[in-house]
């Protein structure tokens, strides 16, 4: 389960993001399709300058899948995985077992689903049997502290605590909490909303709002031993904070 705070190794994570688009590396804003900037059309020499930054974990997620449409993005992701030592996490548009397997062929570490996840728990217990909980995580983005599904465009009436204690039980490690309204947008962690979710017990992945060094230390301030990482995107792409600066937050090196 979640790390516990006598665990030796309970520093908190730096997980920078790659979102693939048309096989280009970009980013949205609010989690809106048509909001999209494009940043590099070499989405592996940008995983390989992360993990030469210290990146140990990369976040991948395949925006045409989360939206529904077909795209080459796991044969971008594979070559990802090729090319870097770390564990790489990959989500959007995973939503049956022949698509999870798949992607775990292609060299995925962890699978994320969002989705599915919601939509099909039927397939998040078969997932948890087959693979462990270590390696599935559930991504839990919510509007106004609600769950939403289908690329973010679909808000349901699950709270996201709740959604997380029910995970929790299930056997999870790990989930993914993004507030969308905060994503892409640099205006800072949604710290209440993480801080009654790491009393759960499960691992908590933090992503978006951040935007400077001020914003990861605020996340350690809060001392959640299961507070677990916290992924970045857009501040890193357009160079507000650096990944080595974030990393020496944390303590590690």
């Amino acid at each position: 389960m979640a790390r516990d705070a006598r665990d030796g190794d309970n520093i908190m994570e730096i997980i920078p993001a790659i979102d693939l688009k048309g096989g280009k590396c970009v980013r949205l804003r609010q989690g809106r399709d048509e909001a999209t900037t494009d940043y590099s059309s070499d989405p592996v020499a940008v995983a390989r300058e992360w993990v030469a930054q210290g990146a140990r974990r990369l976040h991948v997620v395949n925006l045409d899948g989360a939206f529904g449409r077909q795209s080459g993005n796991l044969a971008v992701v594979k070559e990802i995985a090729s090319a870097v030592d770390v564990a790489v996490q990959y989500g959007g548009g995973l939503r049956s077992r022949e698509s999870i397997d798949s992607a775990l062929e292609a060299g995925v570490a962890r699978i994320v689903l969002g989705t599915a996840a919601m939509e099909n728990r039927g397939l998040v217990e078969e997932s948890l049997q087959a693979f462990g909980g270590e390696r599935i995580i559930v991504a839990l983005d919510a509007v106004g502290g609600k769950v939403a599904t289908r690329g973010w465009t679909s808000v349901t009436d699950l709270d996201v605590v709740q959604a997380a204690r029910e995970l929790y039980a299930m056997g999870m490690d790990e989930v993914l909490y993004t507030d969308i309204g905060r994503d892409g947008m640099m205006t800072g962690p949604d710290l209440a909303t993480l801080g009654e979710l790491a009393e759960i017990g499960i691992g908590i992945l933090a992503s978006g709002g951040i935007s400077s060094e001020g914003d990861v230390q605020a996340l350690l301030s809060m001392k959640a031993p299961n507070l677990t990482g916290v992924i970045v995107g857009r501040a890193l792409y357009e160079k507000a904070v650096t990944l080595s600066s974030l990393i020496a937050l944390t303590g590690r090196r």
